[in-house]
Formats: C-alpha cells, sequence, structure tokens
C-alpha cells in the first residue's frame, strides 16, 4: 500500500481550522481535520453541479457563473466546458493557498482552466459576491463545505439559512439556479429552499462513473 505524504497545510480565514493537501501516488486528497473534502479520484458529482446547472438554465448569450470553491478545479472545468465560449466564470475562494495548489501540486487536474481568459478567481469569501446587485447571475455554485452547513467554518452557515438563500435569489436573474453539493441529502435544507420561492430538483450522483458513494446535487430555480 503506497503512504499518504502530507504536501502542505493552510489555514482557514474566519476561524474555519485548517486544510490539509495529501497525496498517495497518483491521488491527492483535500482534508478538514479528519474529514475529506475532496479526492481526485471521486469528481462526478462536482462535476455536475456544473452540467446540472446549464442544463437548467439553458441556452444564453453570455451566461455569468459564480463558483463558491476551487477545491481541484472540477466544477470549474466543467463549468468551462458546458457554459460556452462566450460565458463568465468567477471563482470565490476564501483560502489563498488552495488557489496556489492548483497552479502547482494539482495543476495537472486543473488542465488550462486557471488561464482560460473566461475564468477568473478573486480570493474572498463567495459570500460577497453573491451579495450583488439584483440579476447578476445566471447561476450560483457552491461546493465551499460537505453539505448545506458550515463544515468548513461556521461563517458559511449564513450561505444556506433563509436570509442567505434570500439573497441568492434576488442576485440571479430571472430563471437563474443556485446549486448546492452535498456528500449527504438534508430535507430541511430542500425545505428552506422552497420556502424561498425556489423551484427545486434534487438529483443523487454517483461520485465516481456511475460507482461509489451517492452525494447529493440541489437545483433551486428562480421564476422565469
Amino acid at each position: 500500500m503506497i503512504p499518504w505524504v502530507h504536501l502542505d497545510t493552510a489555514t482557514v480565514p474566519g476561524g474555519g481550522g485548517e486544510l490539509k493537501l495529501m497525496q498517495r501516488g497518483h491521488e491527492f486528497s483535500i482534508m478538514a481535520g479528519g474529514i475529506e473534502l475532496m479526492n481526485s479520484r471521486l469528481s462526478d458529482s462536482e462535476q455536475a453541479l456544473a452540467r446540472l446547472a446549464r442544463e437548467r438554465i439553458g441556452e444564453r448569450p453570455k451566461p455569468r457563473v459564480l463558483i463558491g470553491g476551487l477545491g481541484m478545479g472540477f466544477t470549474l472545468r466543467a463549468a468551462l466546458e458546458a457554459f460556452g465560449p462566450k460565458a463568465e466564470v468567477v471563482v470565490a475562494e476564501l483560502v489563498p493557498a488552495v488557489l496556489a495548489w492548483g497552479k502547482g501540486p494539482l495543476a495537472g487536474l486543473y488542465g488550462d482552466s486557471l488561464t482560460d481568459p473566461r475564468t477568473t478567481v478573486k480570493i474572498t469569501d463567495v459570500a460577497d459576491l453573491i451579495d450583488s446587485p439584483p440579476g447578476s447571475w445566471d447561476a450560483i455554485l457552491l461546493d465551499v463545505d460537505n453539505g448545506p452547513r458550515g463544515l468548513s467554518r461556521a461563517g458559511n452557515n449564513g450561505l444556506y439559512n433563509g436570509r442567505g438563500l434570500g439573497v441568492a435569489k434576488k442576485s440571479l436573474r430571472p430563471g437563474g439556479v443556485l446549486g448546492v453539493w452535498s456528500s449527504t441529502p438534508d430535507h430541511a435544507f430542500t425545505g428552506r429552499l422552497q420556502r424561498s420561492g425556489f423551484e427545486v430538483k434534487e438529483t443523487m450522483v454517483r461520485a465516481h462513473r456511475g460507482r461509489g458513494a451517492r452525494h447529493i446535487v440541489w437545483m433551486a430555480a428562480t421564476p422565469g
């Protein structure tokens, strides 16, 4: 068995603890404490977050997409492919080291997505970009925790409560979509989305090519 090697540790701003980047052979893992946030072998559901959003909003002339969390770049790469050559994709990443990992040991996973002219990465809290003028985004895609609760830091709980969902809904264009990735179902969150005025579809996606763990992706659309 090839042992795991600890490549780097990063501190999450705002009292969010630490992230660890681990490597075993060609496999990478990002850990928050003892919880694995992402693994390079298990990327299908992160990619589905972008694909399902594109399917939901349909063809748009110049779609503006906001992604919360760089991770290993899987959602970013899928969004660039799904939304087309005229898309604008903005990624909010709170931890500067995650961007450095994407340009360093994880560069093979990212491909040319970070240098793509459609991509803008901002080192900031995604909540600050969600709180934009009305109708700023066609899609907001959140994969900053292991589900709709503040795992990486307590401050992220504000993304998933009633107030946070209301801010997201206002910043989306008519027919826009809020996509949220989760490792497990959360019926209470589904209810909050519905009470916030979203049209909600919950999809189970396998972690790896139809195999592995079942992850949940919510597509919450605004009327229009």
